[in-house]
C-alpha cells in the first residue's frame, strides 16, 4: 500500500494545495508534505483528518474485497494495520459500501488504538472477545473485560487502550461504515 500517493493524488484530484489540506484538517503542511512522500507514517487520528478534509473515509486509502461475496473466510479477511501500530483492524463485513461495518480489533498490551481521541458520524458497538480494555469516550472512561460490551455515540471522541497484560480481542459493529 502506498498510502502517501493515494493522499497526494486524492488531494490532487480535487485541485487542493498542501496549504489548503493543513487548513482544512489541522495538520501541518510539513506533515502532510512527509505523509505524501512516505518519509513518516500518518497516526491513526492524522489519518481520521485527512480523510475527512478530503471528504473520503478513511478506508479510501485500503484495498476492498471482492464486493459480489456475501461472505469473509475467516483465511481471506482484509487486515488494516498502519505502519509503526500494533492494532489490527480485521474487516469481518465483505465490504465497506454496506450501512454497517463489522470488525475484529486486537491491540497488544500497553498500546491504544490511537494516541488521540478520534470522533466520526454514527454509532458503534464492541464486545470483548479476550484481555482488559479501557474505553475513553470523551471526559469519561470505562473498563472493559470479557464478556463486556459497550455501546458508543462516534460524535463524541473516544480511543481504546489495552491495560492488561495479554492481546485484547473485541468485536466492533459500526454504522455508518467508518474505515
Amino acid at each position: 500500500m502506498n498510502l502517501g500517493e493515494k493522499i497526494r493524488n486524492l488531494r490532487k484530484s480535487k485541485k487542493m494545495s498542501i496549504e489548503q489540506l493543513s487548513k482544512i484538517s489541522g495538520l501541518s503542511m510539513g506533515l502532510i508534505s512527509q505523509m505524501e512522500r512516505n518519509i513518516t507514517t500518518p497516526s491513526v487520528w492524522s489519518l481520521w483528518e485527512v480523510a475527512k478534509a478530503l471528504d473520503v473515509r478513511i478506508n479510501y486509502f485500503f484495498d476492498e474485497y471482492d464486493k459480489s461475496l456475501p461472505i469473509v473466510k475467516k483465511n481471506s479477511r482484509k487486515t488494516i494495520t498502519l505502519p509503526n501500530s500494533n492494532v489490527t483492524y480485521e474487516l469481518l463485513s465483505p465490504n465497506l459500501k454496506k450501512k454497517i461495518e463489522f470488525l475484529l480489533v486486537k491491540i497488544e498490551p500497553g498500546m491504544c488504538t490511537s494516541y488521540e481521541q478520534i470522533s466520526h458520524e454514527g454509532e458503534e458497538c464492541g464486545y470483548v472477545v479476550k484481555g482488559t480494555m479501557k474505553v475513553k469516550w470523551g471526559s469519561k472512561e470505562y473498563v472493559l473485560e470479557e464478556g463486556d460490551s459497550i455501546y458508543l455515540d462516534s460524535n463524541v471522541p473516544h480511543r481504546y487502550i489495552n491495560v492488561g497484560e495479554d492481546t485484547v480481542i473485541s468485536v466492533w459493529a459500526m454504522t455508518p461504515p467508518s474505515f
